[in-house]
């Protein structure tokens, strides 16, 4: 009689639903990317960081660079780039870091 038990109750589990993968913040970032990599030099190398907010770091090889993209980045993607600093990059020699802050 316990035979029949487990066998009717396995026929009446159901399968787990599967919830469908959400990609919001990845399609973000890879617009975000793209935006950046559309007036950044070919061998630019563009890299985010969440640390209580999400910054963006550009490393470039020269100072002549880095002061364009000063001036183009707060205007790219509605403003989203702000606060942004100069700084070196790590472990690239001679590469320069530009930061900025981005509002998503």
């Amino acid at each position: 009689m316990n035979v029949k038990k487990q066998i009717n109750a396995s026929a009446e589990v159901k399968p787990i639903p599967v919830v469908s993968k959400s990609s919001v913040v990845s399609d973000e970032l890879t617009k975000l990317t793209d935006i950046l990599h559309g007036v950044c030099p070919s061998d630019a190398v563009i890299t985010f960081e969440f640390a209580s907010g999400l910054h963006v770091h550009i490393d470039v090889r020269t100072l002549e660079d880095m002061t364009r993209l000063e001036t183009l980045i707060p205007s790219l993607a509605g403003g989203a780039f702000y606060d942004i600093q100069r700084g070196l990059a790590a472990r690239r020699s001679f590469f320069h870091r530009l930061s900025a802050s981005v509002a998503r």
